[in-house]
């Protein structure tokens, strides 16, 4: 993988056909399981908080991590967009309940 971050396009790309396959396998319903305010999305709060603390926790004090500058700041920008996701997920979802 390069030293660039994904690349937004290819990232909003790859999000468009994900969302087409899930429509033509779920339809319609997909947005009343998985929305805002729903169990889906409060299952997505959940798996957000525990990937962040999986990724601080064991990734970056990881001995390996701890003496590689570089891969320290990687894995503190994966924590920092984690924390900031929950957030972001858990004001939308709190905002429909």
């Amino acid at each position: 993988m390069s030293k660039q971050a994904l690349k937004v396009p290819d990232s909003e790309r790859e999000r468009q056909q994900l969302l087409a396959e899930l429509l033509s396998d779920h339809g319609s319903q997909c947005a009343e399981q998985y929305g805002p305010g729903t169990f889906g999305c409060h299952e997505l709060l959940d798996r957000t908080a525990l990937a962040a603390d999986i990724v601080e926790r064991y990734v970056r004090t990881h001995p390996a991590c701890i003496q590689n500058q570089e891969w320290f700041g990687l894995a503190e920008q994966a924590v920092t967009a984690l924390h900031e996701l929950y957030q972001r997920i858990g004001e939308a979802h709190l905002d429909q309940k």
